[in-house]
């Protein structure tokens, strides 16, 4: 008994509720927020080429994602608040990938995976967006073509710990919001922007407006062909 008793002298047991104020310490409640925000991101279910098949290997047992917190791909984007761009991006699929960046809920986060989505890579023409930040703001680059899940998994933890400092929220309400770009100076025109970033004419010629592909680049002769 004489054992515990000093055991619990030295721990501060004995002392209840007057030694309480040398274990607590107080924040706000903001603070808890992005602590907890950090570890629950729910990634969208969202993959455009070969930088898909090393994400998806980035969320199996030997990676092990889950432990990140990250183990939930959301099928709806209105229940994802992470994009990850992997792969080129096609300038018909600009407004599809805008559409579903603009059903994500806030705060919502952009990580381009990949040299492709980042600058487009080795397709330097006039079918590839030469970069997604053209289309939604990037918050994150993963450098590699492909980059493997160590490369991704290291984005993704320096992305957690902006979003725990609150360096991208601030960012953000600064200029206005989360979608704060301006596809108008990047030649999108204003009517693919409306309806959550589809044009209305959008099911026409292959779901991509002829006035939207000649805003990208593409002839519309070119279209016509196709």
């Amino acid at each position: 008994m004489a054992g515990i008793d000093d055991l619990k002298s030295r721990l501060g047991i004995d002392d209840g509720l007057a030694g309480l104020g040398h274990n607590v310490f107080t924040a706000p409640v903001e603070e808890l927020v992005k602590w907890a925000r950090r570890r629950s991101l729910m990634p969208a279910t969202f993959g455009l080429a070969c930088c898909a098949i090393e994400m998806m290997a980035t969320g199996t047992a030997h990676y092990d994602l889950a432990r990140f917190g990250m183990e939930t791909f959301r099928a709806s984007p209105r229940q994802a608040d992470l994009m990850i761009v992997a792969g080129r991006v096609s300038q018909k699929m600009a407004p599809v990938l805008r559409q579903i960046y603009d059903q994500m809920m806030e705060p919502k986060w952009v990580l381009s995976m990949g040299v492709c989505a980042s600058s487009g890579g080795m397709f330097n023409n006039y079918a590839i967006v030469q970069g997604v930040d053209q289309v939604v703001p990037v918050d994150m680059y993963a450098p590699g073509c492909p980059p493997g899940p160590e490369t991704l998994l290291h984005a993704i933890l320096a992305l957690h710990e902006k979003i725990r400092t609150g360096e991208l929220t601030q960012r953000r309400a600064e200029r206005g919001g989360g979608a704060a770009v301006d596809l108008a100076a990047h030649g999108v025109p204003q009517s693919s922007t409306a309806a959550h970033g589809v044009p209305q004419s959008s099911t026409a010629a292959h779901g991509v407006p002829q006035s939207s592909t000649t805003a990208h680049g593409v002839p519309r002769s070119g279209t016509a062909a196709r």
